[in-house]
């Protein structure tokens, strides 16, 4: 098998989740977030584009129902020993397996959890599931456990996002020299990509941004490319990407000479930056977090300029983004914890005067300060 962690640190996590489905008296819980699956058995694969599901047991056994496409998927890369596939064909429904499943493993009456909450359970999927546990037992939405159980990263995962973070610093560098006059966009993407690729990184979940001109005021990819003029603005947001788990990055970075704006919406994001550190540790809330980020900037009247969320959290994630939970957002009651991995992003977009300005990074919570993962520092670049 190729398991890119140790069966005990699998184990381990099998052992946390029994406690908290015994806490919340399930018998049952269904899982449909590839994240999840991944985080528990190591299943990897991008099949869940298709209906697929993890039965887990109060007694920890499992049962993964699937297609035929990803059958030796799971057996390779998990620590699934049961697996049970549904038919491809006219008409199939695979709810309908899944409650067969149900009924073959004793959980008739039963409460079962289900994760509701995910890109691996479409809504067309989800009313065909509902129809068929109608009457099958008592079934409760479960969607926020494994989730939070996966906001806390143990020694092993931090190796692994350590190694992303160092590959986004390895994209970087290989952007900075391409980064010039008359340089096309895609060579820079290329680039950045490549490096990642190199030092033995993943495709990342979801596609980086990159925006020049006035492109680079937009907060998403757009297909499109674009060559750099002598004074240009350039917004990234990549990922550094190793066995899924992820360590964002993000600049504006100049061609030429900065403007004055550009300086002055450089320095509010630096200043938001530092206060979003001093609040990132125990003690202070996500929304606490995301208090920081606002009244600084507001304090360099740019509230209008800002967005309504500053970060998230980080780790192993699959299509169509990296972005995790919790989010940094107005009242945000969860707490900050150690051994946490928190993007913070300082977005600043004067449509006004078409003038971007972005910094982010990834950090690791500890007891005190947070831990900045990238060897760069926050700079203002301009080529």
């Amino acid at each position: 098998m190729a398991l890119h962690f140790e069966r005990t640190e699998f184990d381990a996590r099998r052992d946390r989740l029994t406690i908290e489905m015994a806490e919340k008296k399930l018998d049952a819980l269904v899982l449909f977030a590839q994240e999840s699956m991944y985080w528990l058995t190591g299943y990897d694969t991008f099949g869940f584009c298709f209906f697929q599901a993890l039965v887990v047991k109060a007694d920890g056994s499992m049962v993964l129902l699937t297609r035929s496409a990803d059958l030796r998927q799971a057996r390779h890369t998990s620590t699934i020993d049961n697996i049970v596939i549904w038919l491809d064909r006219e008409q199939a429904n695979p709810a309908l397996d899944l409650r067969n499943l149900l009924n073959d493993l004793g959980l008739l009456g039963a409460r079962i959890g289900v994760e509701y909450d995910t890109h691996g359970l479409t809504a067309h999927n989800g009313r065909r599931l509902d129809e068929q546990l109608l009457t099958f037992g008592q079934i409760i939405d479960a969607s926020g456990i494994v989730p939070r159980l996966r906001q806390f990263k143990s020694p092993a995962e931090i190796e692994k996002v350590e190694h992303a973070a160092a590959l986004s610093d390895d994209a970087l560098d290989a952007a900075l020299p391409l980064i010039t006059q008359g340089a096309d966009e895609g060579a820079i993407l290329a680039a950045m990509q490549g490096a990642i690729f190199t030092g033995g990184g993943d495709y990342p979940a979801n596609e980086f941004i990159i925006g020049s001109g006035p492109d680079a005021l937009l907060c998403r990819y757009k297909s499109g490319r674009r060559k750099l003029l002598k004074n240009d603005q350039l917004t990234l947001e990549w990922s550094g990407v190793f066995n899924h788990y992820h360590a964002p990055m993000m600049r504006t970075i100049l061609t030429g000479k900065a403007t004055k704006r550009h300086q002055e919406l450089y320095e509010a994001a630096h200043h938001a930056m530092m206060a979003v550190e001093k609040a990132m540790m125990p003690g202070k809330t996500f929304g606490d977090v995301f208090d920081a980020h606002a009244k600084s900037l507001e304090a360099d009247d740019l509230t209008r300029h800002r967005l309504n969320a500053c970060g998230y959290s980080v780790g192993a994630r699959f299509a169509p983004s990296w972005m995790d939970t919790p989010m940094f957002y107005q009242g945000n009651s969860e707490p900050i914890a150690p051994n946490m991995t928190l993007f913070a992003h300082m977005i600043i977009m004067d449509s006004e005067a078409e003038t971007a300005m972005t910094l982010g990074r990834t950090y690791l919570t500890t007891e005190t300060a947070p831990r900045p993962l990238s060897r760069h520092d926050l700079d203002l670049i301009v080529k």
